[in-house]
């Protein structure tokens, strides 16, 4: 059960370090919350000052102080305000030093911006690696024997779509064993898949990244890198999409880009539905260029294409890709214990644009620079 949490109208009094904790109370791990009550003065906003003009116009007022940290450790709450965009970030107190959410993605932060000032942005990585892991197995089992269509068919309860897919959809389906995986993007998420891939059906891993991995990584699923992307494509039997989003949300997968796969290849995406050009993948599926797809992730959630539904050789599910219990818990535990971790001068778990943090010359935590 969730721990009782009373929201703070005002900030506390206290000279401690303060946390603003965005959306619901903390609900599978208990002991480090309290273990941050210890340490720490928490204020949680009802949701109705989380709305993105009551949110912002608290910040501009001052109403929660000069917080140094931000946590969001659910997903599914904490985010009314939309887009963390500059005029979110340039409304923080300048005393913040770190911003940890759930989510393992941040196409929704701008985090080049928080580095600017000085904040440090840490996610959910890893927490969700498994699941998503096999939520990509499971489409890749889909678009290589046409599971949609013999599901589509027993679900419809017609006897002649019964048996149209029980005659047809053989003549269409593949093992996945022995085709070769092009695999964009091979971090926590990208590697699981391979792993999985390589150990259940014998996959020829392929892969694509700003940077090659190391030779024990790459060995351990018999994968072969690329440092070309259009090298990699024209040997791809199934293409998966592994790579983060950027803020800019400006797409992947575009016409150009699938005309450099082989005809009657697959693709999968369980990264960002922004990196698609869903129209482009829908015309070549209707084509003929590609086989099938599978798409945990849409471009405009929670809309989804109706031309890509209609296609019996595409799977789709709702973004359920890291939807387990267990990656919940984690999101919760890595929100909480890099705040912690960062606010007590230690190195942040999960730390995204430190990177960005570490370009700027004489700069310390907060917004005023030097």
């Amino acid at each position: 059960m969730p721990i009782a949490m009373s929201p703070s109208p005002s900030p506390p009094s206290s000279s401690r370090p303060r946390i603003l904790f965005l959306g619901d109370d903390v609900r599978y791990c208990p002991d480090i919350y309290k273990r941050l009550q210890a340490q720490f003065d928490i204020i949680q906003p009802p949701p109705s000052d989380l709305q993105r003009s009551a949110f912002l116009q608290h910040l501009r007022d001052g109403t929660w102080g000069d917080f140094q940290a931000i946590m969001r450790p659910s997903w599914h709450t904490g985010g009314e305000m939309g887009k963390w965009d500059k005029e979110l970030i340039e409304s923080l107190p300048q005393a913040v030093k770190v911003y940890a959410s759930a989510g393992a993605g941040y196409d929704w932060v701008d985090v080049a911006c928080l580095a600017q000032h000085g904040i440090l942005y840490c996610n959910g990585a890893g927490a969700s690696t498994e699941a998503v892991g096999d939520m990509a197995l499971y489409h890749i089992i889909s678009v290589f024997r046409a599971m949609t269509w013999s599901a589509l068919a027993a679900r419809s309860t017609d006897p002649g779509q019964f048996l149209d897919a029980h005659h047809d959809v053989p003549a269409q389906a593949y093992n996945p064993r022995s085709h070769t995986l092009g695999i964009v993007g091979l971090g926590n998420i990208g590697f699981a898949v391979a792993r999985k891939a390589h150990a259940a059906f014998g996959m020829k891993i392929l892969y694509h990244d700003i940077v090659r991995k190391p030779v024990e990584q790459e060995s351990a699923v018999g994968a072969t890198f690329y440092p070309d992307l259009e090298g990699m494509l024209r040997r791809t039997d199934c293409l998966l999409l592994a790579t983060p989003s950027t803020f800019s949300g400006r797409p992947f997968l575009t016409k150009e880009v699938l005309a450099l796969l082989p005809r009657g290849a697959r693709f999968v995406n369980v990264a960002r539905g922004s990196l698609v050009e869903e129209d482009a993948l829908a015309d070549a599926l209707d084509s003929g260029h590609l086989a099938a797809a599978g798409l945990d992730v849409h471009a405009h959630e929670p809309n989804v294409s109706a031309r890509l539904a209609g296609m019996r050789n595409v799977t789709m599910t709702c973004h359920n890709g890291g939807g387990v219990v267990e990656t919940r818990v984690g999101f919760e535990q890595l929100a909480m214990e890099n705040v912690e971790r960062v606010l007590n001068g230690e190195e942040a778990l999960t730390g995204v644009n430190g990177h960005l943090m570490a370009k700027k010359e004489g700069f310390t935590n907060g917004h005023g620079g030097s």
